[in-house]
């Protein structure tokens, strides 16, 4: 294991690489940092201004200019300068504005190149500035993760990682085990003593609490991961009720095929869209009934695998052929087979335009919200959307908006949250201080691999090669 600082191969090296899109467009930006960023920079730009000297230059400051290729003209450019440490990378740092010619962005990058840099690998700007001290390492993630973002949601999550959001809690909980350690170490130091400088009884509600904190950031993946990826709604329901006509109303194109032929969806199909600034991942399933076809009776069984992974059940079913009770009996059964007691279950009513008459006190029987729809004439699908939003809006606001949404983070804290567990057992078996301290510390480490004050080569190298290139 190794600390961030001493951690990153080529680092006296000064970096260059095209930071955006690929392709041809109006402009295009190529990036420069390390030590000689701006004496390389110096070598090919010339300023509209006489006698500029970009080394004097003050930094956050942007300068009109063109590039040459000795006496070559290559693009006229804007360039912005940084300064170290106040920079993205924590370097001196120049960003290249050029026209979006795929020739031009080539050339100057082969200039760069040239004249003394080198090409970046994947994400080796963010992992410069996670080194240089700009960033720890769930914000650095972050980064690739706001790149990644294609919802308000998806975006709001990766803001507040990326502005420290829960890695300010990891670290204070992280300080307090490190007092309590230390105090435990000096313990040792008096063994022969029999002296106690760490107070059991504060460290026990100390774990307590800590626990607590941890428990609620492990809850909070459930919220955060479904936010990034997309919350994921299964549409179920006996065969024919209209589930494929729901999901092509949902998604405004026939995307399922629709027939009236019962168990034609045989397996599951999903798609994507973004209400109200929240994504949503909906899977039609085949319709649920006992089948003797083989190939049916595999697709029923991968739509309760669906049930049971989805946030959301859209719970399908025609209202004229329907009973209260049979409605009743299928949520009872579902809540009975996957009780996960986050899993919201809305009841919808199709095909209201065959209806003669609304069932007498129907929403009086069913202890959920029920919709009635038509699917085939797009009515009161808005209805649906609404019930999704706030359904999602208020489970995150019940989460206090502190969400864990990464993987990485997620196990480290379950990791984190078992030493706990332990320190406290051997805290009430009054185990020696020196296998105490050894369980604080294992806790205290896993807390560290979360904002990368300790961590691995390996998870350095997995974490940072998923970045684009200019990142």
């Amino acid at each position: 294991m190794t600390t961030k600082k001493a951690r990153l191969g080529g680092s006296e090296d000064t970096i260059c690489a095209i930071a955006s899109p690929a392709g041809t467009g109006a402009v295009a930006m190529i990036r420069l940092s390390g030590k000689d960023a701006l004496s390389i920079i110096q070598k090919i730009f010339k300023s509209s201004k006489k006698d500029f000297i970009i080394e004097k230059a003050a930094s956050h400051t942007v300068h009109f200019g063109h590039i040459y290729s000795g006496d070559e003209l290559i693009d006229e450019v804007l360039l912005s300068i940084y300064k170290a440490p106040n920079s993205y990378t924590g370097e001196d740092s120049v960003e290249i504005t050029c026209h979006g010619s795929y020739f031009i962005q080539k050339k100057i990058l082969e200039l760069l190149v040239d004249h003394g840099a080198r090409t970046a690998n994947p994400g080796e700007f963010t992992m410069r500035a996670f080194v240089n001290g700009k960033m720890d390492l769930s914000q650095a993630e972050a980064v690739a993760e706001l790149i990644a973002s294609n919802s308000a949601s998806s975006h709001k999550v990766a803001i507040q990682q990326m502005r420290g959001g829960y890695s300010k809690k990891i670290k204070a909980l992280r300080e307090q085990l490190l007092d309590f350690a230390s105090l435990i170490e000096l313990e040792l130091d008096f063994s022969e003593e029999d002296v106690e400088f760490a107070n059991r009884a504060k460290l026990l509600a100390l774990l307590e609490n800590i626990k607590k904190e941890i428990d609620i950031l492990i809850r909070s993946f459930s919220l955060g991961n479904v936010l990034k990826n997309g919350i994921p709604v299964a549409i179920t329901g006996k065969p024919n009720v209209g589930k494929s006509t729901l999901l092509n109303a949902i998604l405004n194109e026939e995307r399922a095929i629709v027939s009236e032929i019962p168990g034609t969806t045989r397996d599951s199909i999903e798609d994507t869209i973004v209400i109200d600034g929240i994504s949503f991942r909906f899977i039609d399933t085949a319709g649920l009934r006992k089948s003797q076809d083989t190939i049916e009776a595999f697709g029923i069984e991968r739509t309760y695998e669906t049930i049971e992974k989805a946030s959301v059940v859209l719970f399908l079913f025609d209202v004229n052929e329907t009973t209260v009770n049979e409605v009743v009996d299928a949520i009872n059964e579902f809540k009975a087979r996957f009780p996960d007691q986050d899993k919201k279950y809305i009841i919808i009513a199709n095909k209201i335009d065959l209806m003669i008459e609304v069932p007498h006190g129907f929403k009086n029987y069913v202890d959920h919200e029920t919709i009635f729809i038509s699917a085939k004439r797009k009515e009161n699908i808005q209805s649906i959307f609404e019930s999704l939003v706030k359904s999602a809006k208020t489970k995150g606001e019940e989460e206090n908006n502190i969400l864990v949404s990464n993987i990485r983070h997620y196990e480290a804290m379950k990791l984190c949250l078992q030493s706990v567990n332990e320190i406290e057992k051997g805290i009430q078996k009054h185990i020696s201080p020196e296998w105490l301290v050894s369980d604080v510390k294992q806790a205290i480490y896993y807390l560290a691999q979360i904002t990368g004050d300790v961590t691995s080569e390996d998870i350095l190298d997995s974490i940072f090669s998923r970045f684009c290139i200019g990142k």
